[in-house]
């Protein structure tokens, strides 16, 4: 009687087996069903709070821009501009007439085709806001439609630079709205809907202001069909859900990326880095030049005391670069204490032309400066954005060292996005208004003089700076002209040389600050700030 016994049990034992079989390939395939279906969690350096990318001067709207919103020129990996909406442009022999073609198939997310109608309109409104943008409306003849997909750029006089002008990738980006809403939007007052044409779709009902942005597939999105490439190329949403989410605290954020509970941190908390090198699991962000970051000092030149060249000479000779990016933690292969290029070392237009202001500058010449300037202990109003990982601590330094030097600081403290808010309001002390705000650029936003924020904006009343020079403006138009890039770069050394004598914009330390994300994540594109299409999650094990 054993032997049927044990041919039970190899019976059973063979039926398990088979179920077993059948069981583990469907239990697999759910499991990598739930891996694909993850959203993307991206961790924003602060929280989101304005929507529109011209209105707002923020990179964390500038991310939120990217995701549903796309533009007619997109810089590549390698610097170069090339077609993104549009299909083709043609230059007229002189280079003063161009003509643009969108390609087929572009829609909005309310099912609306793109027409050169909405373009024009866009264009306009970003060129009342962008530094940029307002130089290249103010060399511009005439922008006009042809038909629905065709308009043209006819220009008054010769401008160099007209496509990195469409091509511009960081703020403010001349993105495509729909005319309905660009033509009937001042450049300083948001749209009343988000209505792109970009990779994804923005939900507002999920939306919870400065804490947490959902956003899923576009299924209208036509992506090119080259490969991604930088901002260039085939923008293809492989995620069905992306989240912008805000974690203010450091450890937080690099407890929740080693953890697995977000994917990718727009900067890595710097006091990890070490960590995040030596875990197999994160893949930490390797571009630099344009992609590194310089902070310094926003200077409203409207009101007193900093109508004042003395005085605003006074706050550059406060600015220890060594001190300030040491007050960062970066490690020493992350920084550049010893640039003292106003457009970011490793850019094209980088040189040390007319730096020796920046080169000797201490607490005891900033008081002495101060003293023979005339200031007599005026109010200044410091805005400190607390929830800034990487704004507070340059921001604690410069604190500290103009009071050594006998500023009367008022120092107010807040979240990054109210200050942003009041950054771009021409008011009164008394009624809101401020003096100073520490701030970070990208050498995307500096690497060029007219998108150089101690540059660029010379005599466009455009916000926050407010300065204007005459000199510097006769300078500015030779380089708007000039077609050679080699004598372009000359020109930007004697801006530079200008804007460093006027302390329009003093900066204060170059370094890298490197996004870290999940090396599950596939796909990522090292731009130097966060892209969310073509990533996709590895499938499960």
């Amino acid at each position: 009687m054993a032997f049927p016994i044990v041919k039970l049990r190899t019976a059973l034992a063979a039926a398990l087996l088979a179920a077993t079989a059948l069981v583990a390939p469907a239990a697999h395939n759910t499991a990598q069903a739930q891996q694909a279906q993850r959203p993307i969690r991206l961790v924003l350096n602060v929280g989101l709070q304005v929507l529109d990318p011209i209105a707002g001067p923020s990179f964390v709207t500038r991310n939120f821009a990217y995701m549903v919103y796309d533009t007619l020129v997109s810089m590549d990996s390698q610097g170069r501009f090339r077609p993104q909406m549009l299909d083709n442009w043609r230059t007229s022999d002189d280079g003063l007439t161009w003509t643009f073609t969108l390609r087929d198939g572009l829609e909005f997310s309310d099912g609306t085709p793109v027409t050169a109608e909405d373009c024009v309109a866009s264009l306009r409104r970003w060129g009342a806001r962008d530094s940029l943008g307002r130089r290249l409306m103010a060399a511009t003849k005439e922008l006009r439609v042809v038909d629905g997909k065709t308009f043209v750029l006819e220009l008054a006089r010769p401008f160099g630079l007209v496509l990195e002008a469409l091509g511009k990738p960081s703020v403010q980006v001349p993105f495509i709205m729909p005319a309905r809403l660009a033509a009937n939007t001042p450049a300083t007052t948001p749209v009343s809907e988000v209505v792109g044409s970009g990779p994804f779709l923005f939900l507002r009902d999920q939306w919870i202001p400065g804490e947490r942005t959902v956003f899923v597939r576009n299924p209208r999105y036509r992506p090119r069909d080259e490969p991604a490439d930088g901002l260039a190329g085939g923008k293809v949403p492989r995620a069905e859900r992306v989240e912008f989410i805000n974690m203010g605290d450091p450890g937080l954020r690099a407890a929740a990326i080693q953890a697995g509970e977000v994917d990718y941190l727009e900067y890595a908390p710097i006091d990890y880095i070490r960590n995040f090198q030596r875990n197999r699991n994160l893949v930490l962000s390797r571009a630099r030049g344009g992609a590194e970051i310089a902070g310094g000092l926003s200077i409203n030149h409207r009101q007193p005391p900093f109508d004042n060249v003395q005085v605003r000479r006074a706050v550059a000779q406060i600015m220890s670069r060594t001190d300030i990016i040491a007050a960062e933690g970066v490690p020493p292969e992350f920084s550049q204490p010893d640039c003292q290029s106003v457009y970011v070392c490793g850019t094209f237009y980088a040189s040390e032309t007319g730096t020796e202001p920046m080169r000797n500058g201490t607490i005891e010449l900033a008081r002495q400066t101060l003293r023979q300037s005339g200031y007599n202990g005026e109010r200044v109003v410091f805005l400190q954005p607390a929830d800034s990982a990487l704004i507070n601590p340059i921001g604690l330094v410069m604190i500290d060292r103009l009071r050594q030097a006998g500023f009367n600081l008022d120092v107010q403290t807040s979240d990054w996005s109210s200050i942003a808010a009041r950054w771009i309001q021409h008011r009164p002390l008394d009624q809101g208004g401020w003096s100073l705000v520490p701030v970070i650029y990208t050498g995307f936003d500096l690497g060029n003089p007219l998108t150089n924020p101690g540059i660029g904006y010379n005599c466009t009343g455009n916000q926050p700076w407010g300065y204007c020079d005459q000199a510097m403006t006769q300078v500015i138009e030779r380089f708007e002209r000039e077609p050679n890039a080699e004598r372009r770069r000359e020109i930007a050394g004697e801006l530079q040389r200008m804007s460093i004598e006027q302390a329009n914009f003093p900066i204060s330390g170059q370094f890298a600050s490197a996004a870290v994300w999940r090396a599950e994540l596939r796909g990522v594109i090292d731009f130097g700030f966060p892209v969310m299409w073509n990533i996709e999650r590895a499938p499960a094990r």
